[in-house]
């Protein structure tokens, strides 16, 4: 992989970049310190916004060219075209403001799942819920953290999962029908690795391989998940290297997201990334299934 190459798209800095999406030929993606949801053109470089008003912690599209997020007040229907937001439910309301919506996906049956964070760092305080099709809350897994990185296998057999402060992967047996996990087991240990940083935003390749982004590690590591091992380990130039997804026409382009550092300043803090020459490609994104127009 000498072939590896790395570049910025700079006319736009994030406070807090976070869940990139590759849809329609454009990278979709969250400031959430910056309260908005961004829709980045790789051809021109342009990048389009919507502030929502809110901390949003990931978005997803929608079969019919809308966007769901997850945020502060729950999970929002959102219509970029005319601003409009519809409330879907917020099942920690009554944890708020400690807790928020984190990191999320779609299945590959086209549900959200979506976690919380504990801003407070309460351990066990936060929990992973699935939005259907229906506008019904499930809550999966409890006694979470930091709820970040979510993926499926291609076999659609696997849930992959991250609770940042564990440092680990965990895998869960995924029934897709039923929208059901269980049998977890840990497939990745990053801190027994000796990877510094935090586990953050995670995704797959079609060989299995699990890509993660490490907040305050100012890297993105590919995972054997079979092996529990370092398969590659790409060096940023930021520390807040916050999450990741491929894109590209074929799918083959790493996008990277990142965030602004508190204390130190980065001259490429809050940009997005994209990293070429990997030789892999990465799973298309699956939008979110409507029963019926909103």
């Amino acid at each position: 992989m000498s072939n590896i190459t790395m570049k910025s798209f700079s006319n736009h800095l994030s406070k807090w970049g976070e869940g990139p999406v590759w849809w329609g030929n454009t990278l979709l993606y969250v400031d959430i310190e910056g309260h908005t949801i961004n829709r980045l053109s790789p051809e021109d470089s342009t990048v389009e916004t919507w502030n929502v008003g809110e901390r949003v912690g990931c978005v997803v599209p929608t079969t019919e060219g809308t966007f769901i997020y997850a945020g502060d007040s729950g999970y929002v229907h959102f219509d970029p075209k005319s601003g409009a937001k519809t409330a879907l439910g917020n099942p920690e309301a009554e944890l708020a403001p400690n807790n928020r919506f984190n990191d999320g996906k779609c299945d590959p049956i086209g549900r959200l799942w979506a976690g919380t964070i504990s801003l407070a760092k309460i351990t066990g305080t936060a929990n992973l819920y699935c939005l259907d099709a229906n506008m019904q809350i499930e809550k999966k897994l409890t006694g979470l953290t930091n709820s970040n990185g979510i993926c499926w296998s291609a076999d659609n057999e696997r849930l992959y999962h991250i609770d940042t402060p564990t440092k680990q992967i965990k895998a869960y047996e995924y029934d897709s029908d039923k929208g059901s996990i269980g049998n977890p087991h840990v497939v990745v240990d990053t801190e027994a690795l000796g990877i510094e940083g935090s586990p953050d935003g995670m995704t797959i390749d079609t060989k299995g391989n699990l890509w993660v982004a490490f907040c305050h590690g100012g890297c993105v590591v590919c995972f054997d998940p079979s092996k529990g091992s370092v398969v590659l380990k790409i060096e940023l130039p930021c520390l807040e290297t916050t999450a990741c997804t491929f894109g590209g026409p074929n799918l083959d382009q790493l996008f990277v997201t990142t965030g602004i550092h508190k204390r130190i300043e980065e001259v490429d803090a809050g940009k997005v990334f994209v990293i070429e020459g990997l030789g892999v490609n990465g799973m298309p994104a699956v939008p979110f299934k409507l029963t019926e127009s909103m």
